[in-house]
């Protein structure tokens, strides 16, 4: 007689059965997805040797900014500057790099017993073992005294240099017995959106910082002056950032950081930054003259449509005048280069000097022609 093994009955729990039915439709997905996987590769065009071979275009990222702020920071310093304010029951002002700051509460008490002062602060980096610094005009432009704080505690007095209120752009210089760290130019024109970057500065007064971000945008005009061409930086930069460095990846200066967007007060990821093949020309000019002479034409101009600007007004008397332009002429080329906006061409002329000649490609009618105009020097607050 045959007796088969006992089998007892055993029903799963629905929670087993729930984990079964998942395990088979996990198998069956891996199953589906595997051959839609083999089947985009076996299609026209694809082949796993080039799903492979794909390029990986962002490899790796630093895994500490720690050598580069090593580096970079003993040339970066803080400035702090003093105005006099004429004596009265005036309301104390706080500057906005102070505000919200542990140093508020210090500032208030010290002008409430000492009204004809009144404090600012801000960021400057050290391009010469002399002693020479950049940093924006608006930070020191006003100034009566200025006073350096080096990364080592040590304060020294400063005098201007000179400045560009135009580009907001200033050099100062401070008296020192020893070589100072420095930092040196990097070439902005080889940065692009997306790169790294690393701002310092001293953030609200509070000292010696470094963030980190990418060039978030490039040629921004944000309305600040005639020559705007920020780089757009994501780094965080804060009131008291102002006149401070960014730096690439290498530690050389690639931008003067000057401004923020911030309905908050603080940094809300938009920054702003003077690029360095703007920054160093003009800061060379500071250093020899103590100012910037500018090139001017004298004329009224509109983007024209399509490319090129059109003059559609001529100072009298000025540079145009003489060489003979008129209303409704076509520039569409300064020295051989090629303009295609108002902007750029006020740019190009600012660029030459006071009594040189630039050659205008222009059309009239028309016409091509290549008109000769002496420039004259730019006048304050002008536009043309």
């Amino acid at each position: 007689m045959h007796s088969s093994p006992y089998r007892p009955s055993v029903r799963p729990s629905r929670g087993v059965i729930a984990m079964r039915g998942a395990a088979r439709r996990g198998r069956f997905a891996a199953r589906m997805m595997a051959a839609g996987m083999m089947a985009a590769l076996a299609s026209p065009g694809v082949s796993a040797r080039a799903w492979a071979d794909a390029p990986i275009l962002v490899e790796q990222r630093p895994l500490s900014f720690a050598p580069l702020a090593r580096k970079i920071v003993p040339a970066v310093v803080n400035i702090a500057v003093t105005q006099d304010v004429d004596e009265g029951p005036t309301k104390v002002k706080v500057p906005p790099a102070l505000r919200g700051t542990p140093f508020e509460k210090q500032f208030r008490e010290r002008m409430r017993s000492k009204r004809e002062q009144m404090l600012g602060a801000g960021s400057g980096f050290i391009i010469d073992p002399s002693g020479v610094i950049v940093t924006n005009n608006h930070v020191v432009g006003a100034a009566d005294k200025i006073t350096v704080s080096l990364s080592d505690g040590t304060e020294l007095q400063a005098k201007l240099v000179g400045s560009d209120e135009l580009t907001d752009i200033a050099v100062i210089q401070v008296k020192t017995d020893k070589p100072l760290p420095f930092v040196t130019w990097g070439d902005s024109r080889k940065m692009d959106v997306g790169d790294w970057i690393l701002a310092a500065g001293n953030p609200f007064g509070l000292g010696s910082s470094v963030t980190a971000g990418i060039i978030s945008a490039r040629g921004r005009d944000i309305g600040a002056g005639p020559f705007d061409d920020f780089l757009q930086l994501d780094a965080p930069i804060n009131p008291g950032n102002s006149g401070g460095p960014s730096f690439d990846m290498r530690g050389q200066v690639v931008a003067l950081n000057t401004a923020i967007v911030s309905p908050t007060g603080g940094s809300v990821g938009i920054g702003f930054g003077i690029p360095s093949e703007i920054v160093q020309p003009i800061v060379d000019q500071l250093r020899k003259s103590g100012h910037i002479d500018r090139g001017w034409l004298g004329v009224t101009l509109e983007d024209r449509p399509g490319g090129g600007v059109s003059i559609v007004g001529i100072d009298k008397p000025g540079p145009a005048l003489q060489a003979g332009l008129k209303p409704g002429d076509l520039v569409n080329a300064v020295n051989g280069d090629h303009v295609d906006s108002a902007r750029g061409l006020i740019r190009a002329v600012a660029a030459a000097s006071p009594g040189s000649a630039v050659q205008l490609r222009i059309q009239r009618k028309g016409k091509a022609m290549d008109i000769a105009v002496v420039v004259g020097r730019r006048p304050e607050d002008n536009n043309g």
